[in-house]
């Protein structure tokens, strides 16, 4: 029996040995440090590592900016930390609820773990069914990961750490509670996911487009130097905004449009998507998506009440 067990040890060994996420922090501002995630979906080949996480190194200690998508993500981000300073770990921020970006909060349970009280409700909401979907979908890279909440309530405002005096904003486009946080020190603008650059929008939890498009003028008009969207390449230009207003209208416009024409959502899902968005990754994946998530709310809108109907015919 012995060498039975060590024979599946040996078979499982190598297999575990190459779950490594290999992080590389680059640094993109004075203290600053960007970890870029792929724009691709979640797969067994990435470990759901498609996600931008960052962090700060004060005088203070380290402020993390999202935790990733598994424990071991969470563990190698702080070794990766580790690396780069041996100032401590001070401060957790989350910018939202969803997976890619919490799961790796396991790893950071002697730091406070910062989020707006909107984000640790749908995290204790939906945060079991989430882990689920992820362990179906990425697999053994998520061994031994759970659910960690926040531990402590973020209020929008300025807070100083170290030298840097850290804007944080509650905005509602993608979730219904995000966090936007600008370090009025270097200039950095972590928007967390209600920026999506080069990588298409998700919008499973979003209050309405027309939310998502009033907080992307709110971003654009801080006095930032840099753009880290939750995905996608660092800007130090207006595009990602200008791309996030360009796909947030054309995407509205398009449901407007199929709940005018009442054409059903098997429709709505074979949309040609525009020229200009053809390069975007995901495009016709996360369409499928937001039409299943959103258009029921623009076939609604078109419907009247049986009342309504009775006194137009007045």
């Amino acid at each position: 029996m012995r060498w039975l067990l060590m024979f599946v040890l040996g078979l499982s060994l190598p297999a575990l040995a190459d779950l490594d996420y290999r992080l590389e922090p680059r640094q993109i501002a004075d203290g600053t440090w960007l970890l870029e995630g792929s724009t691709d979906n979640f797969a067994k080949a990435n470990g759901g590592n498609i996600v931008n996480v960052g962090f700060i190194v004060t005088e203070a200690g380290v402020v993390v900016i999202d935790t990733g998508p598994s424990r071991r993500y969470g563990q190698a981000l702080r070794a990766a930390i580790a690396r780069v300073t041996d100032k401590p770990i001070i401060q957790v921020l989350l910018t939202h609820h969803h997976p890619d970006h919490v799961l790796g909060n396991q790893a950071f349970t002697d730091v406070p773990i910062g989020a707006l009280a909107g984000t640790t409700e749908l995290l204790k909401q939906q945060g079991d069914a989430m882990a689920e979907n992820m362990y179906r979908m990425v697999g053994d890279w998520m061994r031994g990961t759970e659910v960690v909440l926040p531990t402590q309530v973020v209020e929008p405002g300025t807070r100083t750490i170290g030298s840097h005096p850290l804007r944080l904003l509650g905005l509602r486009g993608h979730t219904g509670a995000d966090l936007a946080i600008l370090d009025e020190k270097t200039g950095v603008l972590f928007a967390g996911d209600l920026v999506f650059f080069e990588r298409a929008l998700t919008t499973p939890n979003s209050p309405g487009l027309e939310v998502w498009q009033a907080d992307i003028d709110t971003l654009q008009a801080l006095p930032w130097k840099q753009v880290v969207a939750g995905h996608g390449p660092v800007a130090s230009d207006a595009r990602p905004f200008a791309q996030m207003r360009d796909y947030l209208g054309w995407l509205d416009g398009l449901m407007r449009d199929g709940a005018t024409q009442g054409k059903d959502m098997a429709e709505m899902i074979r949309s040609p998507i525009p020229e200009r968005f053809a390069a975007i990754s995901l495009t016709r994946y996360e369409l499928i998506r937001s039409v299943s998530h959103l258009y029921p709310r623009y076939e609604r809108g078109q419907m009247k009440r049986l009342d309504e109907n009775a006194r137009d015919a007045l």
